[in-house]
């Protein structure tokens, strides 16, 4: 194993150091076109303590915990903890099962990818003039696929004959579903636009890598079509290159993207972003009501210049493989489950206390706002940190100036912290104000205030 102690230390999300290779977080290495398929992963061990057990189940709540509290993972250990982080694999899987569901997985999606394609025809290439950069990368790309084909025809017959009875099963799955053609052309034209700008600054789309952009584009359009009820929107190219960076492979990254979008989706319509800038307000207006009054004048755009911050998580205010860490760290849900956690031991404690109690009209109190979730008290914790510049802003240009000029620089270890202490001062006060509450409707029996603080803490 690994010396830890060799490790460069770093801080944590809690504020503690913790060792990461520094060359590998901070160094990008040239790679080709991603893989189709990465059955490697299948079978191979995350050394994470205590997270994965002998027969290679891994342990969901540990797995988060540990990414939040380390402030996130190696880089050489990402690949493999986003497969299980995002649920390409289920934690409950073994080892042993993993292969078959790789194998399953793959046929599902070139069948999916197979079926558009035929229904579009139009859409199988991209549409390139003679002084297109995008040139050179079909041609990458391209020779990767002649690659994966090659493959397919070395597979034993045994190997061939399992992948024709899962296409069978991919085939009669998909059947009945059909697409509107008008609409897909639609999301293709706007993801042929997106796709070539998608982080070209990153070597992992430079030389052979640019192929990654037509790998990128496949995945896309294949989203799209499958969900028309999302279909495609700005931004997802982006967060969408994010998986695909990490986990090199073409369909563990499809598989991997749509399992994230099933809980995210709605923030790319118009109403789940209304939603999430509505909560970053009323969290503001918590924290700072000076500055929260200030940024709800008339002339300002509200907070709609958050919309980008939080839509791609932050993907653009940090340096890259910082905003990596921050991207797992808020993927992992650990504040939001314990936060889930005692809020159902609290409900739990108050239908006791109801069925128990001869007056059983007692309201029932709010204490924390569960929808208040960890990206947004990092929003808070930037909107702070640059409270000055903010109240000095005096209309929404002023403001998108603003928020432009933070690309790239600010600092994720003090972010973090700070995200940290807003959101363990939130929690204490609404607690305090929970049980001042409580108590003034309880004088008349007696409650002790002792024994309440430890129920509601333990």
């Amino acid at each position: 194993m690994e010396d830890l102690s060799e490790r460069s230390p770093r801080r944590s999300a809690g504020g503690e150091t913790r060792s990461l290779d520094s060359q590998d977080a901070d160094v990008q290495v040239q790679r080709g076109v991603a893989a189709v398929s990465s059955p490697a992963f299948c079978t191979a061990r995350l050394t994470l303590p205590g997270v994965m057990d002998a027969e290679g189940r891994v342990d969901e709540s540990r797995l988060r915990m540990h990414v939040f509290k380390n402030g996130g993972v190696l880089p050489s250990e990402r690949g493999l903890v986003w497969r299980f982080l995002f649920g390409m694999y289920p934690c409950s899987s073994t080892a042993l099962e993993r292969p078959l569901l790789q194998e399953q997985l793959v046929v599902r999606y070139q069948v999916m990818k197979r079926k558009w394609q035929q229904f579009l025809p139009s859409a199988v290439r991209i549409h390139l003039n003679g002084t297109d950069e995008l040139v050179a990368a079909v041609g990458y790309f391209n020779r990767r696929q002649n690659e994966a084909q090659q493959q397919i025809q070395d597979y034993r017959e045994d190997v061939t004959d399992r992948l024709a009875f899962l296409e069978l099963q991919a085939q009669i799955l998909f059947e009945r579903i059909t697409f509107n053609r008008e609409e897909l052309r639609e999301a293709t034209r706007i993801i042929d636009k997106d796709v070539p700008r998608t982080n070209r600054d990153l070597s992992y789309y430079k030389g052979q890598g640019s192929g990654n952009l037509l790998v990128l584009r496949d995945i896309l359009i294949t989203y799209a079509a499958f969900h028309p009820e999302v279909s495609y929107a700005q931004g997802m190219n982006d967060l969408c290159s994010r998986f695909l960076e990490v986990l090199d492979c073409e369909v563990d990254t499809f598989w991997s993207f749509s399992s994230y979008m099933e809980k995210f989706s709605k923030d790319f319509r118009a109403d789940g972003l209304h939603r999430k800038i509505e909560l970053e307000a009323a969290l503001l207006k918590e924290l700072d009501p000076q500055l929260y009054s200030h940024l709800m004048t008339d002339n300002m755009e509200s907070f709609t210049f958050c919309h980008r911050w939080l839509l791609l998580g932050f993907q653009r205010e940090f340096e890259h493989s910082d905003a990596l860490r921050l991207f797992e760290i808020l993927s992992c849900d650990h504040l939001e489950l314990v936060s889930q956690q005692v809020d159902k031991a609290r409900y739990q404690e108050r239908l006791a206390r109801k069925f128990s109690s001869d007056d059983s009209s007692e309201s029932e109190l709010q204490t924390v706002n569960p929808d208040f979730t960890f990206e947004l008290f990092i929003c808070a914790a930037i909107l702070l940190e640059n409270r000055m510049s903010l109240l000095s802003c005096q209309d929404d240009v002023q403001l998108i100036h603003f928020a432009s000029s933070l690309q790239g620089t600010l600092d994720l270890n003090s972010t973090l912290k700070k995200a940290e202490h807003l959101f363990y001062n939130y929690c204490k006060r609404c607690a305090w104000d929970y049980m001042n509450r409580l108590y003034r409707q309880n004088t008349t029996k007696e409650y002790d205030l002792l024994y309440q603080l430890r129920s509601l803490f333990f």
